[in-house]
């Protein structure tokens, strides 16, 4: 064997060694527990999760470590609550969606009506580029659904994994969308207030009231697909 293969052997086998691991799925580090963080999806079950208000429902299944909302098949449909509430937190989570699928996380829900997105704002997850009808810009990827557009575009094609992070911190809100930020906004402020009378919330007096409650997960016709969901409380 030349001097100059081994050499590539050898460089090849250094820079394999040198390459980071990849980090697994559904697993916290030491340190991201350390700082507080909460693991809410093991990728094998749904512990920790329910329907909302006890629903029955056959459309959220876990398979090969990601908790998915079928499009097909499903009789029943129920989005998903945790079983404990927030208030200041920090969420992460990857998501993708299929080709024209729509959902949402939802948060400080309140089971007191007839669906979660009645008490609880939504960060919006929807296939931009493949949705069957025209969207506004309130209800693309990143948005405060219905109340702030996303700042930018920032959502990845159907198919591909995007990674969402919802940060509350008493009325301050943040949505990032695969590392950009896409809105920043103040709860229960003026500006607020006026969006939700004015706007699709205005019939209901309870949207966006709590300053506590549970995270949901949207099943709004399935097509979803969740993995790597943490919180950590601010």
């Amino acid at each position: 064997m030349s001097k100059i293969v081994i050499a590539f052997i050898s460089s090849f086998a250094l820079f394999a060694f040198y390459q980071p691991a990849q980090k697994k799925d559904n697993v916290l580090s030491a340190s991201e527990k350390k700082a507080g963080w909460k693991l809410l999806f093991d990728g094998k079950s749904t512990e920790g999760w329910r329907t909302y208000q006890n629903q029955s429902d056959n459309s959220w299944e876990v398979t090969d470590g990601e908790l998915y909302c079928k499009k097909d098949g499903a009789t029943k449909r129920a989005d998903l609550i945790t079983d404990d509430e927030y208030s200041s937190f920090e969420l992460q989570l990857d998501w993708k969606v299929g080709k024209g699928a729509n959902s949402g996380v939802l948060y400080h829900v309140q089971e007191t009506h007839r669906a979660s997105y009645e008490t609880g704002p939504e960060y919006q997850l929807i296939d931009d580029l493949g949705y069957p009808e025209k969207l506004e810009d309130w209800q693309k990827s990143g948005a405060d659904y219905a109340m702030h557009p996303p700042l930018k575009t920032a959502s990845k094609p159907a198919g591909e994994y995007n990674h969402a992070r919802i940060v509350v911190n008493g009325s301050h809100v943040q949505h990032w969308l695969n590392g950009i930020k896409t809105a920043d906004f103040y709860a229960w402020a003026p500006e607020w207030e006026k969006l939700k009378k004015e706007g699709k919330w205005k019939d209901y007096p309870d949207y966006g009231v709590a300053k506590s409650g549970y995270i949901a997960l949207q099943d709004h016709g399935g097509g979803i697909w969740f993995k790597n969901i943490k919180i950590k409380k601010l």
